[in-house]
């Protein structure tokens, strides 16, 4: 059959076109299935509502992020006029301003200086340094939750340390912490699918407050500098490697959101899928190298970000789809991280899966030039925090089933309700 329909997915192999509601609980709640669906009859898809072609098999997905011929913005061929600028709506100016300075947003030259800069705060010995910190405080917030016999894990748990962390790593005062998630979580709902003009309205407000937040906290670290990342980006600026003030607060903008969004919608997720598929936690946490690869199928199985767009530099060819030079593509990491072509038993949960080989990596981090500065955080925060938890509440389960948000491309939780002896 060439045609496959549900009221809110329909899937035509024939032309490799599909229509698909992304703000339909059944598909955000469990958009692998929907996933496979599609798989099945086109690995390689027109998503009609989006507007683009998707791709979703590990090869396909994997190629893309490694090919120079796809970039996060459309740069001039040689010889010719640039590009001219996507019109920004006056109601969005300061938001589109920030995003325009953000290395996630940019090619080389800028994305090299930009990321070459921020990425000396995030090599392992500076990362390593916050092993002592993260413990103490995953172990804090066990103890606070430990006599309630009951908590919703999101907002006590896994919110928490990855804010914090960030906010120390950046310097910024960690009693921000409810108004730094406001305005990220603001921002944020604009790179969502079907946002609104009141969710632009909102970013907007969010973005021009944070931005006057941050030149005043860059104007106070320059009077008084710290050991913090944003102390070395004013003295990168100070020694003149030509770092503006625009490109700092976009910075930092960036790394106080993607360095705790993805994290909290990771470690939620991971504490969801061990729970739920009745996994041996002794066994899983019993030594280092267990829980690396407990944190990497956790990872692999329930990301936290399931789609990532890419703009065609030139006319090219990928999975038998030709893509014009300016069109854009969208990698679906989720998918990619459940193909059967990959992973052997690939919708199988299964904490010793090996976390060495081209086989074993997952999508969930991105890949190329834009793979995830923040990965090694990241994936430290998971590797210490969730076994902290389990230890401190033995017995824990969930006290009704998990319901996701909806928030297409991320994938994350509303809430996680669980309970212990």
């Amino acid at each position: 059959m060439p045609h496959s329909e549900t009221p809110w997915l329909r899937i035509d192999a024939e032309r490799r076109s599909v229509s698909m509601d992304s703000k339909h609980p059944g598909f955000y709640n469990d958009p692998y299935a929907t996933y496979e669906r599609i798989r099945a009859a086109a690995p390689a898809f027109y998503w009609e509502e989006q507007r683009l072609w998707c791709f979703l098999n590990a090869a396909d997905v994997g190629s893309i992020l490694r090919d120079r011929r796809f970039g996060r913005e459309l740069l001039p061929l040689p010889g010719h006029a640039a590009p001219a600028p996507k019109a920004v709506p006056g109601h969005l100016s300061a938001f589109h301003e920030v995003d325009r300075n953000s290395m996630l947003e940019r090619e080389p030259p800028f994305h090299t200086r930009l990321r070459t800069l921020v990425s000396r705060a995030f090599v392992a010995r500076n990362i390593e340094r916050l092993r002592p910190r993260i413990s103490a405080l995953a172990r804090q917030l066990v103890a606070r939750m430990a006599p309630a016999r009951q908590a919703e894990l999101i907002a006590d748990f896994a919110t928490p340390i990855p804010v914090v962390v960030i906010a120390e790593l950046l310097g910024v005062p960690t009693d921000m912490a409810p108004q730094l998630l406001d305005w990220s979580h603001r921002m944020v709902r604009v790179y969502q699918l079907g946002r609104t003009r009141e969710t632009e309205d909102s970013a907007e407000a969010a973005t021009r407050e944070f931005s006057s937040f941050l030149r005043g906290h860059l104007a106070e670290r320059r009077r008084r500098p710290a050991d913090d990342l944003i102390s070395h980006l004013l003295a990168v600026e100070a020694a003149g490697e030509n770092l503006s003030e625009d490109e700092m607060v976009s910075t930092c903008i960036l790394l106080l959101n993607a360095g705790h969004e993805g994290t909290v919608h990771a470690i939620g997720n991971g504490v969801k899928t061990l729970l739920e598929q009745g996994t041996d936690l002794r066994a899983a946490f019993a030594t280092a190298a267990a829980t690396e690869a407990t944190v990497e199928e956790c990872l692999r199985f329930d990301p936290p970000l399931h789609m990532f767009n890419r703009y065609a530099q030139e006319d090219v060819e990928v999975a038998g789809v030709r893509i014009a030079r300016g069109a854009e593509v969208a990698l679906l990491y989720g998918a990619a991280n459940r193909d059967p072509a990959r992973y052997p038993r690939a919708h199988v949960f299964d904490p010793g899966r090996p976390v060495q080989g081209a086989a074993a990596a997952h999508a969930s981090f991105g890949g190329g030039i834009h793979f995830c500065l923040g990965a090694p955080l990241a994936r430290m925060e998971l590797q210490i925090a969730l076994p902290i938890l389990f230890e401190g509440l033995p017995g824990i389960f969930l006290r009704k089933p998990p319901r996701y948000r909806d928030t297409y491309h991320f994938h994350g939780l509303e809430s996680l309700d669980v309970a212990w002896p």
